[in-house]
């Protein structure tokens, strides 16, 4: 009687793979060229803007530009690098093509997704891998070197983990396990962290440029690394600053001249001096009867007084007719 042969364990592989790249954007070459470093060998890549193209030769010299199916012949280990809506609809595709083999190890780096995404690949033979840099790419080979002590969200089925967390840190990252349920949840506090800081960042240089200061950059970082790295230390504890104090006048006055000068950035002001408020009060740091002005400020989006009157900065009330868009 034959028996079917059952893929082979990853940990049973030669050490050195060859690498393929589906999806040459800004984090793909990276880690590829990353995993180059490690000894394993990049084999092809697929880009189709010109954006690509150039990351993939800056990144990946010399390895050939392909179509997706042909990295994926090329390949044992195949890194699909594309944006997180199109990843599903790209595994269903190169499965139902035959483009995936059986035992191929198919690495996707969505944060969103784990390996359910993969189901189509794993109906195939394909040994599926969710491997997510908890990074920030520029597309350049300062990510190679960021790389370096990196966090990544692990997900893999039992009988691959170490596999997974083997090719981590081989990219010279530390692997974190993130349970399949709880992938989205680990996507939304990474972007809610990185994402947005990058905005609030650039909302800050900007409303510092309009003020006359010539090197916002300069000034912001010494000031953003420290908050930072005390946030990070201390947490809600590491609050400092007019909402946390409970300064409403202080806090009235940032909402006038937002208004005036920047109304597009109110929005996010309010909704971030809301939530420190909340947390300050919650950590006993914001003391009860400060933060009731507070809040009647922050509620009222700083446009009116209590009595319903327009809120000039000085407190007062009335119409000076000027444009404040």
């Amino acid at each position: 009687m034959t028996t079917q042969p059952h893929p082979p364990d990853p940990r049973d592989r030669p050490a050195r793979l060859a690498v393929g790249v589906v999806g040459a954007g800004r984090v793909g070459p990276a880690l590829a060229a990353s995993l180059q470093l490690a000894g394993h060998r990049p084999a092809a890549v697929s880009g189709v803007s010109d954006a690509s193209r150039r990351r993939a030769a800056e990144l990946l010299p010399d390895v050939p530009l392909v179509t997706p199916a042909e990295v994926l012949a090329r390949s044992e280990l195949v890194l699909l690098t594309v944006p997180d809506d199109v990843l599903p609809g790209l595994v269903q595709g190169l499965a139902e093509t035959g483009a995936i083999r059986p035992g191929q190890l198919v690495v996707h780096t969505s944060g969103r997704y784990g390996v359910g995404v993969m189901e189509p690949a794993l109906r195939v033979g394909a040994l599926p891998l969710a491997l997510h840099p908890a990074m920030t790419f520029t597309g350049t080979a300062v990510d190679v070197q960021r790389l370096a002590g990196c966090s990544f969200g692990v997900t893999a089925p039992e009988q691959l983990r170490l596999a997974a967390e083997a090719l981590v840190v081989e990219m010279g990252g530390e692997p974190e396990w993130i349970e399949e349920r709880n992938r989205p949840l680990y996507h939304a506090a990474l972007a809610l962290g990185s994402n947005h800081l990058i905005t609030l960042v650039a909302q800050s240089m900007e409303l510092l440029g309009a003020a006359g200061v010539g090197a916002p950059d300069r000034m912001l970082g010494p000031l953003l690394g420290a908050a930072l790295d005390n946030a990070l230390r201390s947490g809600d504890a590491a609050l400092t600053g007019p909402v946390s104090r409970g300064d409403a006048g202080t806090v009235a006055a940032h909402i006038e001249q937002l208004r005036r000068h920047a109304p597009q950035t109110l929005p996010g002001y309010l909704a971030m001096a809301r939530a420190t408020a909340d947390r300050a009060l919650a950590k006993g740091l914001l003391r009860p009867e400060l933060a009731e002005d507070l809040l009647g400020v922050l509620g009222q989006d700083g446009t009116t007084d209590r009595a319903g009157g327009p809120r000039g900065t000085d407190g007062t009330t009335g119409d000076d007719g000027e444009d404040t868009r």
